[in-house]
């Protein structure tokens, strides 16, 4: 069996209409992962619904609404081959309801792609989508300076708007020089896959050799051991299965381990026993593993999705209150405290209570713009208290950052997301 690539998380972000799609479109179209027929098809699909020139976008836009409306609805995954990386393509939108994908695609990015439009400059998405990248966590970032041939592939258009983005990156924390910017044609196809004959002034990478130069990202093997269980299985002759993704540390055979909250919320100690993965044995399994084991001293009643596996010297945290930035997505009236939705963290699904609203920041820098605001609502980036109604797992940012971020749903909507940054620990 060959050996396989290292695996790469990427998401395309940017103003909505700066050609995050048609750049997503032209690389896979160019580096062949999309075939002829294919691209003639959306062609005639795109000249049909009077869309002419956006059948680039429409490769990872394969919902029919998406196709009427002409804009990015959901996240599209797509596998991509570069020589040295296998990459999974996260295309997110731009629209303002619809990011919720990107902080839930961002979350799981390790590089980003910036798209920003030659002809219109640093836009309010453009700012907002970078804060984002930061605060979840995606540590490589690359610039997409789209649209050339509107600007007639002027290098002055290009060193300004160099200039601002990389005032804007700087203002996060990611460093402009150490950050590629690649001035680009994505509809013409120039500096996407193919090296531009219009812009002789640029020198450096195309965007599918610059897929080559980012570093492979690190796996968090030296980080606490955190298995978030998904199911549990009972099976003959084996017993209880609990089945999950380890996120962080490494899981061997003999180790021992806990569980948390467990049934009583004190946790339930055992011995692994046995590891699978893909219907096979293994001795030790590490981040990205989605494993099934099974653990000495461990009954099918008590443990659940939701609970956290970790080493007994290494204890998963169990929260009896903790304080994150969240940023509001799409609430219908404003935020209060008292109030209490759901959170989705991990695989655990839990109800939990705003105590504070300590103060609300600016979404684009993160400056305090409120100390204890009385409410908070659509489009502010705020910090706050949150009290679990039942034993949560979850981990701060700055120590297990992968067991740190959340969404928080209600009625079917996704409300806001965030990260916690510190938690008043439960006594197990």
């Amino acid at each position: 069996m060959a050996k396989q690539k290292p695996h790469i998380n990427i998401v395309f972000v940017g103003h909505v209409d700066h050609g995050k799609s048609t750049t997503v479109g032209r690389l896979l179209f160019d580096s062949g992962a999309i075939d002829e027929q294919t691209m003639r098809k959306l062609k005639e699909t795109t000249a049909s619904l009077g869309k002419a020139g956006f059948e680039f976008a429409f490769t990872m836009d394969n919902l029919k609404e998406e196709r009427e409306r002409g804009v990015t609805i959901d996240l599209s995954h797509k596998k991509f081959m570069t020589d040295k990386f296998e990459y999974t393509i996260i295309d997110a939108p731009g629209h303002r309801d619809f990011i919720k994908n990107m902080i839930t695609g961002a979350s799981q990015a390790d590089v980003a792609v910036l798209v920003v439009a030659a002809s219109d400059g640093v836009m309010a998405q453009t700012k907002e989508h970078v804060f984002l990248c930061r605060t979840q966590g995606v540590k490589q970032i690359g610039i997409v300076v789209n649209k050339m041939d509107v600007v007639k592939w002027d290098q002055k258009v290009y060193d300004k708007v160099k200039a601002d983005v990389s005032n804007l990156i700087k203002q996060v924390g990611y460093k402009p020089e150490e950050v590629p910017f690649i001035p680009a044609s994505s509809y013409q196809g120039d500096n996407i896959v193919k090296k531009s004959a219009n812009m002789p002034w640029y020198t450096g990478p195309t965007l599918r050799e610059q897929l080559d130069k980012f570093k492979e990202p690190e796996k968090p093997t030296n980080l606490p051991l955190r298995v978030p269980i998904q199911d549990v299985y009972n099976i003959t002759g084996i017993g209880v299965v609990p089945v999950g993704r380890v996120e962080t540390g490494v899981m061997k055979v003999n180790d021992k381990v806990i569980v948390v909250p467990g049934r009583e919320g004190k946790g339930i100690t055992g011995e692994v026993k046995s590891i699978e993965m893909h219907h096979e044995s293994i001795q030790s399994a590490e981040p990205g593993d989605n494993i099934g084991f099974s653990v000495r001293g461990i009954t099918k009643k008590d443990i659940a999705r939701g609970d956290v596996l970790g080493h007994v010297d290494k204890v998963p945290t169990v929260a009896s209150e903790f304080t994150a930035q969240i940023f509001v997505l799409n609430h219908p009236s404003v935020i209060a405290v008292g109030y209490t939705p759901v959170f989705h963290i991990h695989t655990a699904q839990i109800a939990c209570q705003f105590v504070e609203l300590v103060k609300k920041l600016d979404p684009a820098t993160g400056a305090v713009l409120q100390e204890k605001p009385d409410f908070i609502k659509t489009g502010d980036t705020a910090i706050v208290k949150l009290r679990p109604t039942k034993p949560l797992v979850i981990e701060k940012q700055s120590e297990i950052p992968e067991l740190a971020s959340f969404a928080i749903r209600d009625a079917g909507i996704t409300v806001a997301a965030g990260r916690c940054i510190d938690i008043v620990k439960k006594q197990l």
